[in-house]
């Protein structure tokens, strides 16, 4: 099979029903090794991918609007990207930053803390593998700070899938199924409702006894639901009424997503503590805590990562921030809301259609039966584009933040399309 020379201007190219036939051998040698547990939206085996561009090993070329899930925000293998990891792989991969001072990681915290809303109160970072290990370490250091142990979190919520995040978690029931119990002393409400939090305290849990609130500003999972200010204002003032701290998980939302460094920018509320990861490296594995100085008071050995902060994943980090502040942010809000509007342009009012939402490149769209949803998902990949569904009838997309305005059109066709075609059917 011929190989595409630069696959990250190359069009959408369907050449065989997908899998084809070199996927189909790769994909049924390698299952039976993978744990099940790992659910393969597509039978998708990637080769290579550039840009925005997803080739697999037949010669398809896709167009991919979910970016790894949200993560690989400079596009997939950014050339200055890569050229810093592979200069870092040749100098120092390994030390272990808990433990070891090395060049990088006091330069990433300083540089999340400088870009951190309301930073004029200072900030600290702990920097991990992962987002959900961002937040185990958001967790843990609400309660060290407070000395309660109760948590509230909110239903179509998704924080991770270890056990102190997957008790945060609120999104699908399967995610939880088997592993109970979880951490006790955890409560959910529903999303946008804060006057739930107060009949809470009234009937359930005392409000001097939660360590932490734990929201995502712009629901993720849950449907890429963008709340009122109102919702994020009023967490803040129960937080500040009854000394809760307020946790932004943005692991998801973070780093130039919504076209704002952070979404907590986009509604002017100030958080205790915020959760990073996925887009922070490009697709290396990286996550971050962050916190007011005057609450990241546990001491030496309280918390650690072998791992975390590795100096290869830093190195992919730095440049990372480096495009972000150098106009991906921008390029998302711009894109972000073009492509949104052709969305809403085209598909409002239409059959089997709910709503468009989102803000910058993370964008949702909601369909009136998880079946429309599925299919239309489905059809796209079949038609070149990638996208995943969210909820439990929405589609979102998540495209790199160097998406081009010619590559939204290119989206919005297929995308309008397979909703048309699918409604026809089912709506």
């Amino acid at each position: 099979m011929s190989q595409v020379t630069d696959l990250s201007t190359h069009p959408v190219s369907i050449k065989t029903a997908m899998p084809g036939p070199l996927a189909q051998a790769e994909i049924a040698r390698q299952k039976p090794s993978m744990s099940p547990s790992l659910i393969h939206c597509y039978p998708l085996m990637v080769k290579r991918a550039s840009g925005c561009m997803v080739e697999d090993l037949d010669g398809n070329v896709l167009l991919d609007v979910q970016a790894g899930v949200a993560t690989a925000s400079t596009g997939h293998c950014h050339p200055k990207v890569a050229e810093a990891v592979k200069k870092q792989v040749d100098t120092l991969i390994h030390i272990c930053g808990t433990d070891f001072f090395y060049p990088g990681y006091g330069e990433l915290c300083d540089r999340l803390n400088k870009l951190a809303p309301h930073n004029d109160a200072g900030w600290q970072t702990f920097l991990s593998n992962s987002g959900t290990e961002a937040v185990e370490a958001a967790i843990k250091l609400a309660r060290y700070h407070t000395g309660r142990s109760q948590l509230i979190a909110f239903r179509g919520g998704f924080h991770g899938r270890s056990l102190g995040s997957l008790s945060l978690t609120a999104s699908k029931p399967k995610y939880r199924k088997g592993f109970g119990p979880l951490t006790p002393g955890t409560h959910h409400v529903e999303y946008g409702d804060w006057q739930a939090i107060e009949r809470l305290f009234q009937t359930t849990v005392p409000a001097q006894e939660v360590a932490a609130i734990v929201v995502e500003p712009v629901q993720g999972e849950g449907g890429y639901i963008v709340p009122p200010v109102s919702f994020l204002q009023n967490l803040r003032a129960i937080c500040d009424e009854h000394g809760i701290l307020l946790v932004y998980d943005e692991v998801q939302s973070g780093m130039g997503r919504t076209g704002k460094m952070f979404a907590a920018e986009h509604f002017g509320v100030r958080p205790d503590i915020i959760t990073l990861a996925k887009g922070i490296a490009s697709g290396m594995p990286l996550g971050a805590m962050m916190a007011r100085k005057e609450i990241m008071t546990w001491p030496g050995g309280s918390h650690g990562s072998t791992c975390g902060g590795n100096p290869v994943c830093i190195a992919a980090a730095l440049a990372t921030l480096d495009l972000l502040e150098g106009g991906l942010v921008q390029n998302a809000a711009v894109v972000g809301d073009a492509y949104k509007q052709m969305l809403s342009e085209t598909l409002t009012g239409q059959p089997g259609i709910q709503e468009v939402r989102g803000v910058g490149l993370m964008i949702g769209v909601e369909f009136t039966s998880h079946a429309i949803a599925d299919g239309v998902a489905n059809l796209c990949y079949e038609r070149g584009l990638l996208v995943l569904e969210c909820g439990t009838k929405s589609i979102r997309m998540s495209p790199p933040l160097i998406f081009t305005r010619e590559q939204a059109i290119v989206a919005h066709g297929i995308f309008t399309q397979a909703c048309k075609d699918v409604a026809s059917k089912l709506a």
